[in-house]
């Protein structure tokens, strides 16, 4: 079955939701600079600073500010100095990156000039894109990607040669960012699964991860500098009934990133961002549907794309989760079992699957975006 795009005759209310509110307070009521025209709003009518609605303006406009300056330290304490991130440079890999939020990431980077890898089983959707080279590769077999990391480096090596080449074909080399991107979704109860499709689901969504950091980490290594991107999900720390070998090497994905920021710390200009979104409207994910639109939006790959591309762009070390919710679901694991339970039958999230249709492919061929 082909997949169908998402209904766009979106009623009048379905496009609100908390991450939107959230944004506009962020941006107005919650923002120091807004805060602080409050006081000098009354101060210009003259009143006293000795007045309780000034003192009050006052104290909320300090809160903010001192919020805002604590957040900023704390950034620097977990993320060090950011490092100079010069697309032209730039060596940019991606797997599972032939269509979906990868080939976003790809076509925008290489409308920019960084030369950009897509390592994917499949063409390109968009048959081809400006800048990206397409390098057919199952990144779940090692062997694989360790015969695209040579030719990636056999690439730079035989255009060096040639100086005067022109500027439309790529030139490659070691790659300074790895985004990890490939993933695929059965979408089985756990006795439906077979053998051989729980372990192509571990080979692609965690192994490869594994497979592609022995490959390329070492020349960021040797280069003293890159940005390693990896794509997990909020299904990690929750899990979800028909999603057992997803979830399992989703998690895997969040503890193995977790270690290696730790094992990086002798190399701080080498960034690591963790990426945990909850559900996108993907092929992967078809049929799926959230019982609240509200609280739990459903995500477009363009508005992931974006943010992952801004925390790479700032050349910082970064941990993003979206929407709201994801970026606080730590919090329900300690939360009474009984409390766990209520939470999870109102969410829907062990009821989601059941309209599942995803992207019908045989099993060597599912490889593609989360």
């Amino acid at each position: 079955m082909d997949y169908q795009p998402r209904n766009r005759e979106l009623s009048w209310a379905k496009p609100l939701s908390i991450d939107l509110f959230l944004k506009v307070l962020n941006v107005t009521f919650l923002h120091p600079f807004v805060a602080w025209m409050m006081p000098l709003c009354m101060r210009a009518q003259a009143m006293s600073w000795s007045h309780t609605a000034m003192q009050i303006s006052l104290g909320y406009a300090s809160f903010l500010t001192a919020m805002y300056f604590l957040g900023v330290l704390n950034r620097q304490i977990a993320y060090t100095k950011a490092r100079k991130v010069d697309f032209e440079e730039e060596v940019i890999v991606i797997t599972g990156g032939a269509s979906g939020l990868g080939l976003l990431i790809a076509e925008v980077y290489g409308m920019r000039g960084a030369t950009v890898a897509v390592l994917d089983v499949k063409e390109l959707e968009s048959g081809e894109a400006r800048g990206v080279s397409h390098y057919k590769c199952d990144v779940g077999d090692k062997n694989q990607v360790a015969k695209v990391a040579l030719e990636i480096e056999r690439d730079v090596k035989f255009f060096k040669s040639f100086p005067t080449v022109s500027t439309n074909i790529l030139k490659l080399g070691t790659p300074t960012i790895l985004i990890n991107n490939a993933a695929i979704v059965n979408g089985k109860p756990l006795l439906d699964l077979s053998l051989d499709e729980i372990e192509q689901s571990f080979r692609v969504n965690l192994l490869s991860h594994f497979i592609t950091l022995k490959a390329f980490l070492p020349g960021m290594i040797r280069l003293g500098h890159g940005t390693i991107v990896t794509m997990s999900s909020v299904l990690g720390q929750l899990g979800a009934a028909h999603l057992s070998d997803y979830t399992a090497a989703k998690a895997g994905i969040t503890a193995m990133h977790k270690s290696l920021v730790a094992e990086l710390k002798a190399t701080p200009d080498i960034k690591t961002v963790l990426v945990s979104p909850g559900q996108m409207s993907t092929p992967l994910f078809n049929g799926v549907e959230t019982p609240s639109s509200f609280l739990g939006p459903v995500l477009e790959p363009v508005d992931v794309a974006r943010e992952v591309i801004a925390a790479i762009d700032a050349g910082s070390s970064e941990t993003l989760a979206m929407p709201f919710y994801a970026r606080w679901i730590d919090w329900m694991n300690v939360a009474p079992v009984g409390v766990q339970a209520i939470l999870r039958r109102l969410s829907g999230i062990d009821r989601a699957m059941n309209g599942f249709v995803g992207r019908k492919e045989k099993i060597g061929e599912k490889e593609s975006l989360i």
